[in-house]
């Protein structure tokens, strides 16, 4: 895919996109009043007024449909539903859409930021109000040109229609003219009933170009003399570079550079040498060759134990809250009935299949980088502020991403390769092996939670406190406040419960670590969504209730009602076989609310093994279904690696697991049958690619409760062991 020039001009994006002809090229942007409607106007009037547009539309007058998206495509398929939700307003088929990406830019096009489920439910509106205000400007060319009113006229596939009289005008025929018209205020968009697009499992556009080969992620950019490096850092963190012998690294062939770099984590500084060379190999067995002596005082070398103790022994400290309703522990300490539990989550990797890297050419004044970015508007900020230059001279380049889950958000690496490159005066390209991938973090934090709840002898909660030991994120930024509790203490928790729990309280207490911690997919969904959901469970068994059922109770909205329906009715939970174990979780983040339930049973050797996972999905409004399915299966199969499979352990400060023969991953093999359902509502759009993670680990430590009363508090577990 191509990425537009920087200088975001209606000429340079014609260019781009190789448009022909005349051209109707729309968009919208967010005015600076935060009250003002967001409004759409020609790309030629964003020029005039020097503001750009979050997402343009362009038709040239072949009929070709161009547009221009500012978020990345790392596998959640926005470059299938963004231009299916233009295509399906605008009345055109989707093979004559192509979509290009958008430079790095926060004042050009607000967040850029693929995260937190956003690309859909944050722009959804703003989008399809662009595809049908371009429709109807093409209308109003036609009828003026047939001199007849517009309501006599109508579009379908790529064409305008006179309905009396049957004659008919391309889009192409008519951009020359719609060009000349303002976009209307006010547009109707289509009713779900109405749509031909959306709501189809159409097959994804990227998907040829990544089996043929041509898709172009950010290993495969390459640029006129550029040079390759990578980079011996130090494996604990927070040490530093002593000293180094460059002799044995410098007498490889293809070897140029070597030199000592360091890289801004958070508010820590991560060091080591860099050795660059004509190619990628030669920089990697030149560094090999390299001596490095570190200097590793001034800091804790923690190992996973003394990690955990201490996060235990923090779940004894007052914690910080953030959100209370009544007196929780005052209630807890009246109930007829007492619940207490225990959870450990591990820390995890990443472990894209694609490993980090970053193109990076600093010249007199500009900078520009390309790679597989999440957030290219933070990388521009970052490298801005640092090289004290105006974020419109750092251009920022997205290319595909082999997976993300929010790593690439970060913006380390970008930056280290704008260090090298401005050290040798040319393009380069930084590259990391999958050892540095995985052993330099930063890390999904592990975390422990203390739950008690109080259960009165009907079986309603009376009181509920959970409190979450953990390493906060925010806590490592520079100059951050430390006495601030983490608000991410009650994500994936059903919103519901607040209602229905008469006592609650939910807060954290920070543990303190050098080991760098950040985003994973579904963020702190992905822990808490274990340690709520499990104990939802053991409350329910406690007070002898079916836990759907249990759930149910404490539920009293229409929505999430519908949802337990849905499960109720898919996986036949009210006949549940006697030898079978039945677990099931449902949680909430970004906007969505997913039910899950896991059916286990024991094969021959009288081992556990996972039979089915049925999952219903309530993301509101919805454009691909197939694309919810897979990002669900997908959410799934990461789970449950990270439930039974594998996590990083640290030795003497250092992260232990160093490739996948140690941090293993499921197999085809290991993959049970998935069933996806989603929900049809009138709910606003919420986020696809995250909510299906959370509840499959607590549905299936639930399910494996079932059949053999055993309770799982600590992750990951082994199957073969349960």
């Amino acid at each position: 895919m191509k990425t537009v020039h920087k200088n975001v001009s209606r000429r340079n994006f014609l260019k781009a996109s190789g448009l022909t002809g005349a051209a109707l090229t729309i968009g919208y942007y967010l005015p600076a009043a935060a009250n003002d409607a967001t409004k759409i106007i020609h790309a030629g009037s964003a020029d005039t007024l020097g503001v750009s547009l979050n997402a343009w539309v362009s038709i040239d007058s072949s009929g070709k449909v161009t547009i221009m998206n500012h978020r990345s495509e790392m596998g959640q398929g926005s470059f299938q539903v963004v231009p299916q939700m233009i295509a399906e307003e605008l009345e055109v088929d989707l093979d004559k859409v192509q979509i290009l990406f958008a430079p790095g830019s926060q004042d050009k096009y607000g967040s850029q930021i693929t995260g937190g489920s956003s690309t859909v439910r944050g722009s959804y509106l703003h989008l399809m109000r662009v595809g049908a205000s371009a429709r109807e400007m093409l209308i109003q060319a036609a009828a003026k040109r047939w001199n007849v009113d517009s309501h006599e006229c109508y579009a379908e596939s790529s064409a305008v229609f006179h309905k009396p009289s049957g004659k008919k005008f391309t889009y192409g025929e008519l951009v020359e003219d719609a060009a000349k018209l303002e976009p209307p205020k006010t547009v109707k968009l289509k009713n779900v009933e109405d749509y031909k697009i959306i709501r189809k499992p159409l097959q994804r556009q990227d998907i040829p170009s990544k089996v043929n080969g041509k898709a172009i992620f950010g290993l495969d950019k390459k640029i006129e003399g550029m040079l390759y490096a990578v980079v011996e850092r130090n494996p604990r963190f927070l040490g530093k570079v002593k000293s180094f012998d460059d002799t044995a690294a410098k007498a490889v062939p293809g070897v140029k550079h070597v030199f000592k770099v360091q890289m801004p984590v958070f508010a820590t500084t991560r060091e080591g040498v860099a050795v660059v060379a004509t190619n990628t190999w030669a920089a990697m067995q030149g560094r090999k060759a390299l001596k490095v002596e570190w200097d590793d005082s001034g800091f804790e070398h923690l190992g996973t134990d003394q990690v955990y103790d201490r996060m235990k022994s923090d779940l004894n400290k007052p914690g910080l809250s953030q959100r209370t309703g009544g007196n929780a522990p005052a209630a807890f300490d009246k109930a007829d009935l007492k619940v207490e539990a225990i959870y450990e989550t591990p820390y995890e990797s990443h472990s894209c299949m694609e490993p980090l890297n970053c193109i990076a050419h600093v010249k007199e004044g500009k900078v520009e980088i390309w790679g597989p970015i999440q957030g290219p508007d933070w990388v521009q900020s970052d490298v801005a502020q640092r090289l004290g230059l105006k974020p419109e001279d750092v251009t920022v380049n997205m290319t595909f991403l082999g997976g993300g889950f929010g790593r690439k958000a970060f913006t380390d690496y970008t930056y280290e390769a704008v260090v090298i490159s401005k050290e040798i005066k040319g393009p380069v390209q930084v590259v990391w092996a999958r050892e540095d991938d995985m052993t330099q973090g930063p890390f999904r934090p592990g975390a422990t939670y203390g739950m008690k709840a109080g259960i009165s002898k009907n079986g309603n909660i009376t009181s509920l406190q959970a409190k979450m030991a953990a390493q906060n994120m925010d806590h490592q930024n520079p100059g951050a406040d430390k006495t601030f509790y983490n608000g991410s203490t009650g994500e994936g928790f059903l919103q519901p419960y607040f209602e229905s729990i008469p006592h609650y309280s939910f807060g954290d207490v920070p543990t303190e670590s050098p080991i760098p911690v950040m985003w994973w997919r579904s963020v702190y969904s992905s822990t808490n969504g274990f340690a709520y959901e499990s104990f939802f469970d053991e409350m329910a068994i406690a007070a002898g209730k079916d836990p759907l059922d249990f759930r149910r109770n404490h539920l009293n909205n229409d929505r999430y009602q519908a949802l337990i329906d849905m499960l109720e009715e898919k996986t036949g939970w009210k006949n549940r076989g006697k030898k079978e174990g039945w677990g099931v979780a449902i949680t909430e983040c970004f906007g969505s609310i997913v039910g899950e339930v896991v059916k286990v049973s024991k094969n021959t050797e009288g081992k556990v093994k996972i039979d089915k996972v049925t999952a219903v999905m309530d993301c509101g409004w919805y454009v691909n279904p197939d694309i919810i399915r897979q990002q669900v299966e997908g959410s799934i199969v990461m789970a449950l690696g990270a439930a039974t499979k594998h996590e990083t352990h640290f030795t003497d400060g250092k992260a232990v697991e160093k490739n996948f023969d140690a941090y293993r991953m499921p197999r085809l093999t290991d993959t049970p049958v998935i069933e996806v359902h989603i929900m049809d509502n009138n709910e606003k759009a919420g986020g696809v690619g995250e909510p299906g993670l959370p509840p499959f680990t607590p549905a299936l430590c639930n399910a494996i409760f079932d059949l053999t009363g055993k309770r799982i508090r600590r992750l990951p577990f082994d199957l073969n062991e349960v």
